[in-house]
């Protein structure tokens, strides 16, 4: 295997574009921009891989062939109605099915370098869209990409992928996809449903028949800031993967948990996102051989958070993790000016939180979050042998 990285990119990519609409491209424009100026995407063993379009074969996989028509007929239609399409969410656009085929693409190259060996670990930023589900658009996501590359992996003989989802809306369409699964185990943390879309993962959902325990659901209260969620990510998902004991980790990273974000409330900081990328590395490292493949996602404060958070994801999977303390090149936050005027442009890349945390304890009943985690760990732990009063589970 090799030990370098693959990051799939191309200017291309940010023909995913819904026009005025939170789902903005330039957030990926400018996490690319700030990994070449920090000279995260120049480090030994980094090769930066341009995709192609995935064809109808592999969105097929999870994708019903009508909405793949419609996908491409919606755009030459004005009166176009149906799967999805034409809402506020996910507006028609042109071009709609290139551009989503190309971000499936995406994430197809990403997992099959990984998955032949010729890298250890993968980075697509653009992707992440996992909302859409196999015969509609939903939550900005036309084709589910992460759902397309597990896909493949499974033909390519993988027997145990495990998906982590650390964006701040549940991973509905993966887990849908894959819920009667049991080669594949879908993790997700997020703010609770009961105050954010999309409505589902609740820790009662746990997997269908022949499936039980491969989907798993950790829903936080909002308000949730970085020692909560690292709490509760180490209460729950080291565990979990362990029992399962995947061959390949698959991650997608969504920066909208960040606490600048418009669209959720959750309070999680910079230095909060990039300690559960190290986390994830670091799971990947001990269970996989270092197999990991991560998308970007969700993520609407489009200068102040998403820019940083994804570069230092492509840090983690690149080499040495970026010092938090490290400075925003002048040249990027002139870039960032420019592109999107107003904003403010951050300085460093951190937020300055300390993300120390207290470990998991099963008398934690008092405070929301543990009483999520406790929540989740009954619904799922005795499914995978492991007892969910135990802390050393």
């Amino acid at each position: 295997m090799s030990e370098g990285t693959v990051v799939v990119w191309d200017e291309s990519l940010l023909g995913y574009d819904m026009g005025e609409h939170p789902m903005d491209p330039v957030r990926v424009e400018l996490t690319i921009a700030l990994a070449r100026e920090l000279g995260v995407l120049d480090r030994p063993g980094v090769r930066v891989v341009a995709p192609t379009p995935a064809d109808d074969a592999a969105l097929t996989r999870v994708h019903r062939p009508d909405y793949l028509d419609a996908v491409r007929a919606a755009p030459h239609d004005p009166f176009f109605s149906g799967y999805g399409l034409g809402t506020p969410d996910n507006p028609v656009f042109e071009g709609m099915h290139e551009a989503s085929a190309l971000i499936a693409g995406a994430s197809l190259a990403a997992v099959e370098a990984v998955w032949r060996g010729e890298a250890r670990r993968a980075v697509s930023v653009a992707g992440g869209l996992h909302h859409a589900m196999a015969g509609r658009a939903a939550g900005f996501c036309v084709y589910n990409d992460p759902a397309v590359a597990i896909a493949r992996l499974l033909d390519l003989g993988a027997e145990r992928v495990a998906y982590v989802d650390v964006d701040v809306h549940h991973g509905d369409g993966v887990q849908e996809i894959f819920y009667n699964e049991p080669r594949v185990l879908t993790v997700s943390l997020h703010e609770t449903p009961l105050t954010l879309f999309p409505g589902t993962g609740f820790p009662e959902e746990t997997g269908g028949p022949g499936a039980e325990g491969t989907a798993v659901n950790l829903p936080l209260p909002p308000g949730t800031g970085d020692a909560g969620w690292l709490r509760a990510f180490h209460a729950v998902v080291p565990a979990l993967l362990r029992a399962f004991r995947p061959q390949i980790l698959i991650t997608q990273c969504g920066a909208d948990s960040h606490r600048l974000d418009p669209l959720a409330d959750l309070r999680l900081s910079v230095d909060g996102q990039r300690a559960t990328y190290l986390a994830l590395r670091s799971l990947a490292d001990e269970l996989c051989d270092g197999r990991w493949v991560s998308t970007g996602g969700g993520g609407y404060a489009l200068v102040e958070v998403v820019p940083r958070a994804w570069t230092h994801l492509l840090a983690a999977a690149t080499g040495d993790p970026l010092d938090p303390a490290t400075l925003t090149p002048p040249t990027w936050r002139k870039l960032a000016q420019i592109r999107r005027p107003g904003h403010d442009v951050p300085l460093r890349m951190t937020d300055d939180v300390d993300v120390s945390f207290q470990p998991w304890q099963p008398d934690g009943a008092a405070d929301a979050t543990d009483r999520a985690i406790m929540a989740t760990r009954r619904a799922v732990f005795p499914l995978h042998g492991l007892d969910p009063h135990d802390p050393r589970d």
